[in-house]
C-alpha cells in the first residue's frame, strides 16, 4: 500500500497551453487554478504548468513552458507542449497530475508518466476535441482517480449515452469567492463576458438603452471585448471598459447595483453571476446551462429576449425595497467559498492514497461485507457466523455495510442445467459495486469471486482497498490445512490483506506472508449474551465439534484426531457428566439448540483440529468464554500471550487436562470467578467492535495496536 506524509504530496497542475495565467488577462480556469492554489494546504509542492506570454503571473509556483510550435501550420503545440511536460514532471516525480480542461493533453501523458491524474472540466465535454465520444470518456474515466466538473450541467453533459453509476469516480466543485465588505453602492447596472450575441449582448444593448432613456439617474457599463465587434450601445449614461483585469472587474461589481448575464450560450458555470452577487448585485441571469447553479437569489428570465429583461430590469430599478432584499440575500449567502471548496479538493487529493481516510465528508466507510450468510440453511450459523459479527462491529463503529451471500446467490440462480451461475453473480457483484461503490470490499471463505471481476471493480474505484479473511486451520500438519491455505492463496496476492485466526509465522513460507495478519475470533454482545457462572447448569463438561459447518451431519469414515482424543479423555474423567457432540455418534447440533445445551453445562474444552498451533482456536473459543463457561485450553497455542491462569485454564497434556476438570467440576466459586474474569478479558480485547476497527486500521495502512 502506499503511504505518504500529507504536506509531501506532490502536484503537478497542468493548464491549456493557451490559458493566459496573467494578473492583467486572467482566464476562468486560471483564475480556478489560482485562487484555490492560494488557500490550499499543498501549495508549497504544487507547481502549475502553463504557457503564458506576459511575466506577470497569478501566483508564483508558475512555470512557463516555452513553445516554437505556437501559429505553425505544420507543427502540433499540444504535442510539443504534451512533450516537455513529460519530462519535467518525470524529472520531479510529482504524486498527482491535474490536467484541466484538455482530453487530449491527458491522452498524451497518462501513459508517460508514473503518477496519479485527476481530470479537471471547465467547458462542456461534447464540445471539446477527446471527449466527444463516447470510448474517449470512458477513457478519461478508468484512466483518472478522478473528474472533476464545474457544474452539475457538465457532469451531465459528460455521462450523455454513459452508464450513471460510474460517476462514483466523479465530484463537482463549482468555482469559488470569498465573503466580502459592503461597499458602497452607485446606480450602476453593468454587464461583463464579450460582447457578442452568445453571451446575448444584443439583448442588453436594446433593453438597457430603454432603461437609460427612462431613468436619467442611472448608468451602464460594458466589461469585455470582441475581436469580430457587430453590436454597439450608443448612450451618453453608457460606458464601455474594454477588457479589464479581474481585480478592477470585481472593484466595478463591487459598485454596481444591478449585474446582467443574459447568456444565450449554454454556460459551465457562469463565473460571473457568481461574482456579482457575492458582490450584493441584484443580479439577473438566464436560465442556460449552469448559470442557475452558481446562486440561489437571482432574478432567473423566464424568457430569454429584450422585453423580459427589460421588465426585469425596469422592477429592480424602480422598486429599492426589493433590489436591497436580493442584494442582501446574495451577499449574505454566497453558494461556492473557497475555503470550504479548498479543503474539498484537498481532502479528495488525500483520498487517493490507501492511507488516507475515505468518505471524508463524514469520515465513514462505505463496506461491502461478503460472506455466507447461511440462508440455504436456513439460519443455523447465526450464532458463529463471523462475518454476521464484522457487520455488526462495523456499523458499531458507525461505518455503512451491504451484505452479499456469494453461496445463498449461487444456490437460487442457478442455469437450466442446475449448475450455479458464476456468470451471473460476476454481473450481479459487479452492478453492486456501481451503485454502492464502497471504500472497503471485505469477504471471507469464497471461491466465487473471478480474477477479472476484481481487476474490473478496482477500475472503478483505485482507492478500493480490498481484505479477506479466513479463520479455518492453517498448520501444515493438517491435511485439511492444505486445501484452506490453496484457498486463501486463490485471493492472497491481489488483496491488500488477508486476516487468518492463526498466528502468520505459520505459515510464512506457504504464502505472501507480508500481508498477512493475525486477528482474534471476536465476541458479541447480541450473540455471546449468557453468563453461565451465575446460573447452575447440570453438566460438567461441554464440547461440540462437526465435519463443516455446511454439513449438518457427520461424515462416515472420517478419521479425527480430536475423536481419539476425546475417547481417551472420556476413560480418564468417568464420574464427570460430559456433554459432548460430533462424537460417539451423537451428531453435531447447531443454532438455538447449541445454545441450549452449551449454558447447560459448567466448563467447556476448547480443542480444535490438527496438532495445537500458535494462536490457532475455531471460533467455539467465542461461544465458550463468551458466555461464561470456564474453558480449557493446550498451553501450546500460547494464548498466555492474551490470558492469565486467573482467566483460562491452561493444560499441558491430557493427563494435565483430566486432572484439572476434576478439579474444577467440584469447586464452584473459584470455577465461576475464572470464567467470568475470562469472559470479562476476552469481551474487553476482542469484542466485535475493536476486531471491526482493526481489519479497517490494518486496511487502511494505520497501525494498530490491538496484537
Amino acid at each position: 500500500m502506499i503511504s505518504k506524509k500529507i504536506q509531501s504530496l506532490k502536484i503537478a497542475t497542468i493548464l491549456p497551453y493557451k490559458e493566459n495565467y496573467s494578473l492583467e488577462k486572467a482566464s476562468a480556469a486560471s483564475l480556478w487554478v489560482a485562487e484555490f492554489f492560494k488557500n490550499s494546504k499543498f501549495k508549497n509542492n504544487n507547481i502549475i504548468y502553463g504557457y503564458t506570454k506576459s511575466k506577470n503571473y497569478l501566483t508564483k509556483n508558475y512555470i512557463n513552458i516555452s513553445l516554437k510550435s505556437i501559429g505553425s501550420k505544420f507543427k502540433s503545440s499540444t504535442n510539443e507542449y504534451s512533450k516537455k511536460l513529460i519530462s519535467e514532471i518525470n524529472t520531479k516525480h510529482f504524486d498527482i497530475v491535474e490536467i484541466h480542461n484538455r482530453p487530449l493533453i491527458f491522452f498524451n501523458l497518462v501513459n508517460y508518466i508514473d503518477s496519479r491524474f485527476i481530470f479537471y472540466f471547465h467547458n462542456d465535454p461534447l464540445s471539446m476535441k477527446g471527449s466527444k465520444k463516447v470510448s474517449e470518456r470512458l477513457y478519461i474515466l478508468k484512466n483518472s482517480e478522478k473528474i472533476i466538473f464545474v457544474s452539475e450541467w457538465v457532469r451531465k453533459r459528460f455521462f450523455i449515452d454513459l452508464d450513471k453509476k460510474l460517476s462514483a469516480k466523479t465530484e463537482v466543485i463549482y468555482p469559488s469567492v470569498n465573503t466580502q465588505v459592503s461597499s458602497k453602492k452607485n446606480k450602476f447596472i453593468t454587464f461583463v463576458g464579450r460582447l457578442n450575441y452568445s453571451k446575448g449582448y444584443d439583448i442588453f444593448s436594446k433593453s438597457i438603452i430603454k432603461i437609460l432613456d427612462e431613468f436619467p439617474k442611472w448608468k451602464a457599463l460594458s466589461i469585455g471585448d470582441e475581436d469580430r465587434r457587430s453590436i454597439y450601445i450608443n448612450h451618453k449614461q453608457h460606458k464601455e471598459l474594454g477588457f479589464l483585469s479581474h481585480k478592477k472587474t470585481l472593484d466595478i461589481l463591487n459598485k454596481s447595483e444591478i449585474a446582467v448575464v443574459p447568456s444565450r450560450w449554454d454556460e459551465p458555470f457562469g463565473r460571473t453571476a457568481l461574482e456579482a452577487s457575492s458582490r450584493g448585485c441584484a443580479t439577473i441571469i438566464s436560465n442556460r446551462g449552469g448559470l442557475i447553479e452558481t446562486t440561489d437569489h437571482a432574478v432567473i428570465l423566464k424568457k430569454l429576449d429584450e422585453v423580459n429583461l427589460y421588465k426585469e430590469l425596469k422592477r429592480l430599478v424602480k422598486n429599492l425595497k426589493l433590489r436591497r432584499k436580493i442584494q442582501k440575500l446574495c451577499k449574505n449567502n454566497i453558494k461556492h467559498s473557497i475555503k470550504n471548496n479548498t479543503k474539498i479538493i484537498d481532502q479528495m487529493r488525500e483520498s487517493i492514497f490507501p492511507k488516507y481516510s475515505f468518505n471524508i465528508l463524514n469520515n465513514k466507510l462505505k463496506i461491502l461485507n461478503l460472506y455466507n450468510q447461511g440462508q440455504k440453511l436456513n439460519h443455523r450459523l447465526y450464532n458463529i457466523s463471523l462475518g454476521k459479527k464484522f457487520t455488526n462491529g462495523f456499523i458499531r463503529n458507525n461505518h455503512d455495510v451491504l451484505e452479499i451471500s456469494d453461496r445463498d446467490f449461487l444456490k437460487t440462480n442457478k442455469t437450466f442445467n442446475l449448475f450455479p451461475n458464476r456468470k451471473n453473480f460476476q454481473k450481479y457483484l459487479l452492478n453492486s459495486f456501481k451503485n454502492y461503490n464502497p471504500d472497503l470490499f471485505f469477504f471471507g471463505h469464497t471461491k466465487n469471486i473471478d480474477l477479472n471481476t476484481i481487476d474490473e471493480i478496482k477500475s472503478y474505484n483505485k482507492n478500493l482497498i480490498i481484505s479477506q479473511w479466513n479463520e479455518d486451520p492453517v498448520m501444515p500438519s493438517l491435511n485439511y490445512s492444505k486445501q484452506n491455505i490453496s484457498n486463501i492463496n486463490l485471493y492472497s496476492n491481489f488483496v491488500d490483506h488477508n486476516f487468518i485466526t492463526t498466528h502468520p509465522s505459520v505459515i510464512k513460507n506457504k504464502v505472501n506472508s507480508k500481508n498477512f495478519h493475525f486477528f482474534f475470533v471476536p465476541v458479541d454482545k447480541n450473540i455471546e449474551c449468557f453468563d453461565v457462572f451465575n446460573m447452575k447448569p447440570k453438566k460438567d463438561l461441554f464440547y461440540a465439534m462437526s465435519h463443516g459447518v455446511n454439513r449438518a451431519v457427520l461424515k462416515t469414515g472420517t478419521e479425527d484426531t480430536r475423536v481419539k482424543f476425546l475417547d481417551k479423555l472420556v476413560k480418564k474423567i468417568p464420574n464427570i457428566k460430559y456433554d459432548f457432540y460430533g462424537f460417539s455418534n451423537k451428531q453435531p447440533i447447531w443454532g438455538n439448540d447449541f445454545n441450549n445445551q452449551l449454558i447447560n453445562s459448567k466448563m467447556g474444552l476448547n480443542l480444535s483440529r490438527g496438532k495445537p498451533t500458535k494462536y490457532y482456536s475455531s471460533n467455539r473459543i467465542a461461544s465458550i468464554m463468551g458466555n461464561g463457561l470456564l474453558t480449557f485450553i493446550d498451553e501450546k497455542v500460547q494464548m498466555n500471550d492474551f490470558f492469565t491462569k486467573n482467566e483460562i485454564i491452561f493444560y499441558k497434556n491430557i493427563n494435565d487436562l483430566s486432572e484439572k476438570i476434576k478439579f474444577y467440576s467440584t469447586n464452584d466459586k473459584l470455577r465461576q470467578k475464572i470464567a467470568k474474569k475470562g469472559k470479562e478479558k476476552y469481551f474487553k480485547l476482542f469484542n466485535e467492535s475493536k476486531i471491526s476497527k482493526y481489519f479497517i486500521d490494518i486496511s487502511l495502512g494505520n497501525e494498530s495496536s490491538l496484537f
